[in-house]
């Protein structure tokens, strides 16, 4: 009786590798595409979770603060907090610390007294508290905060934006703004609080030069509360009638750490976005590896006719070839998988955030190479199988 033919794994192995080996640009060049497709993916998913544990790291740290404020008058000014508004709010048992910072109408900051008072950056000017860093665990970028001088000097301290928009990225004794016809000395600048956005655009300055100065009288327009995490929501209800007793209705109470949450699912929106553009790479990949293969069966034909005269059966002439597209996804895959994680890490580096890329990420790029090969390879197998030995045979 006549020996069934077998084609071991090892043996499928070194047949599926033979076209790889002898068209090495063109296998290089279809594995690229794959490779682009997969880094792009996992750079996405990286990425965007790299910033998304950077947004869920400042909420774990801000979820417990708050603000109080009054809203606005007409023409767009914050509206003034009773006097006693922080004091009061600070005798709640679970507050841990309080800040506050008040408006100061219509002063305008300027770099020099050269410029003309309409070119102002929208940066506004804030008395401050010696306490604000602390409460909103802003760090100081450059220079120091206030000190004990900052009370009777003009001495300011800017957000992040707002050095940005007046060319200051160093300190010196010298360096100084021009605000509501004054110059202030700049004693530091601020790092980003994002948080309170309101802080990066604004000049600080302390409450006893703005009741000099401008006649502030002390009375704060934004009162930042630092509370017990486990008590977070009681505080908030007490709140408003807390700071201003008889106009509670008035008083906004507000979790900035919400902004944060709509930040995250804007994110989780772009990322779905980015990943259908990916797949759309990725199938576009997939239809330039099955064309390839078409033409690999077509110039291999009398390979395939010797293999059959020699017992091959039809499954393992399929079986090569699907497994020769396999390969060509998987090196891309693989290829792709380095060169998404060298993005993640650099992308996340450039913004300061975390590394941190999903676990399911490069498995699942993987998966999808393999898939897609898989998949590329089935026609181009299937033709390879159905050539008939004999015509096969004839283009030696």
């Amino acid at each position: 009786m006549r020996a069934r033919s077998r084609l071991r794994a090892g043996d499928a192995l070194a047949v599926g590798t033979v076209g790889l080996r002898a068209r090495r640009v063109r296998s290089t060049l279809s594995a690229l595409g794959i490779a682009i497709a997969i880094a792009a993916l996992v750079a996405v998913l990286g990425v965007a979770e790299s910033s998304k544990q950077q947004l869920l790291d400042e909420l774990g740290r801000q979820g417990n603060l708050l603000t109080v404020a009054t809203g606005q008058t007409f023409d767009g000014r914050p509206t003034p907090l009773p006097i006693t508004a922080q004091t009061m709010i600070a005798r709640i048992p679970p507050v841990l610390a309080t800040t506050a910072v008040g408006n100061v109408d219509g002063a305008t900051v300027r770099r020099t007294d050269r410029i003309p008072p309409q070119n102002t950056n929208g940066i506004n000017v804030l008395a401050a508290q010696a306490s604000l860093p602390d409460t909103l665990s802003a760090r100081v970028l450059r220079g120091s905060y206030f000190g004990p001088l900052a009370e009777r000097y003009p001495e300011t301290v800017l957000g992040y934006s707002a050095a940005q928009s007046l060319g200051i990225d160093r300190l010196t004794e010298q360096t100084q703004v021009f605000i509501a016809g004054r110059y202030f000395t700049v004693v530091g600048v601020l790092d980003q609080v994002g948080i309170a956005p309101e802080i990066d655009t604004a000049a600080l300055i302390s409450f006893g030069v703005a009741d000099q100065l401008f006649g502030l009288g002390g009375v704060p327009t934004r009162i930042y509360v630092r509370v017990d995490p486990d008590h977070v929501p009681a505080v908030a209800a007490v709140l408003g009638p807390t700071a201003s007793p008889e106009n509670a209705r008035d008083v906004q109470v507000q979790r900035p750490s919400d902004v944060l949450l709509a930040r995250i699912k804007a994110k989780d929106a772009f990322v779905g976005l980015f990943l259908g553009l990916g797949a759309i790479a990725l199938l576009v990949a997939g239809v330039g590896i099955a064309n390839i293969m078409v033409i690999s069966v077509l110039e291999r034909r009398a390979e395939i006719g010797l293999r059959r005269a020699l017992g091959a059966r039809r499954r393992d002439v399929a079986a090569q070839f699907l497994l020769e597209s396999a390969l060509l996804a998987v090196i891309g895959g693989v290829a792709g998988i380095g060169l998404g994680v060298l993005a993640t890490a650099v992308a996340a580096h450039t913004a300061g955030n975390p590394v941190a890329i999903p676990p399911q990420a490069p498995l699942a790029g993987l998966v999808a190479a393999l898939l897609v090969g898989a998949l590329a390879g089935l026609y181009p197998a299937a033709r390879a199988s159905r050539l008939p030995p004999a015509d096969a045979l004839r283009t030696l």
